[in-house]
């Protein structure tokens, strides 16, 4: 059964002052909009709704707060680069963005969300040079990677590990997703599993 599919709701913030108290484990899932990360949470979740998913690029416009239980949460953050997102909000996000992942200190670790056709892109570096500073881990998503052919994907996957290590270090870790073929599900809940549930006792019981 999906680790996380007990997943619910818990709560939005739109200011840094909104967010809960700090005093547990959170996983963030970051990335471009339209790159597939609601998709990716619900995915995980085994989940059509946990995450709103949009036609509209940029619809995430607060940070959401899923519980796990046990103090445990998986986090939303609004998608960036969106070109028709007005100027005072791109400086609004990214204000608070780049302060949550510096400074949050429950935050265990960064999924980064990247659309395989076009890993790496500019705002996708900006985020890791804000999250490579606090020395937590990071895990890339490269998602609708059924959209690629066998070699294409096998390909990326390479260039991306090697770019990732070059420059961000060992740290950083990636692998394939795709949320329509539910590919990749096991591997992220390994390695998200592992920062949110390091002792086994809070693992949630996902037994029917």
């Amino acid at each position: 059964m999906p680790l996380f599919q007990n997943a619910s709701f818990h709560i939005s913030a739109h200011h840094l002052r909104d967010l809960p108290p700090a005093s547990g484990i959170e996983v963030a899932f970051a990335g471009r909009s339209n790159a597939g990360k609601s998709s990716a949470l619900n995915t995980l979740a085994n989940h059509n709704r946990l995450a709103f998913v949009s036609k509209q690029p940029g619809r995430t416009q607060l940070i959401n707060f899923f519980t796990l239980g046990n103090d445990r949460h998986l986090v939303d953050l609004p998608g960036y680069g969106y070109a028709k997102v007005p100027e005072s909000m791109r400086a609004h996000w990214q204000s608070v963005l780049s302060r949550y992942l510096s400074e949050r200190i429950s935050l265990k670790g960064l999924v980064l969300v990247m659309d395989s056709r076009h890993p790496l892109q500019p705002l996708d570096r900006q985020m890791l040079d804000w999250f490579y500073p606090t020395g937590k881990p990071v895990h890339v998503l490269l998602t609708k990677s059924d959209k690629l052919s066998r070699g294409e994907a096998s390909l990326t996957l390479t260039k991306t590990r090697k770019e990732l290590i070059t420059v961000w270090g060992e740290s950083c870790t990636v692998q394939l997703f795709s949320s329509s073929k539910k590919q990749g599900v096991e591997e992220a809940e390994k390695i998200i599993g592992a920062w949110l549930f390091a002792d086994k006792n809070d693992i949630p019981n996902t037994m029917p």
